[in-house]
């Protein structure tokens, strides 16, 4: 179970770009910092609340620390909005069937 709700780790734009850029190519800190306009402490810190709501993980390559995004993780979230896009289906044939 993650110690942070993914939803409220997504709530921020900057970390919804992180892991955005982590899901394409996994990064450093020092890489992902270059583009932004934050230092890298700033950078680790919403890389740190992705890790705990377990959208990213992080392994040692020297004397880095790789980012890359937790694919159960997304496929948790994928599966909650599948949730709410079914019921909002559900919904739509019900009221359309009672509606005919």
């Amino acid at each position: 179970m993650p110690t942070v709700d993914p939803w409220v780790a997504l709530a921020d734009q900057t970390r919804r770009g992180l892991l955005a850029r982590v899901a394409r190519e996994p990064s450093s800190v020092t890489a992902l910092a270059e583009d932004l306009p934050m230092s890298r402490p700033a950078v680790s810190q919403h890389l740190k609340l992705l890790l705990d709501a377990r959208l990213v993980d992080v392994h040692r390559q020297g004397r880095q620390r790789i980012y890359a995004a937790r694919p159960d993780g997304l496929a948790a979230l994928r599966a909650e909005l599948d949730t709410f896009w079914s019921q909002a289906l559900s919904n739509f044939k019900r009221i359309a069937e009672t509606n005919h």
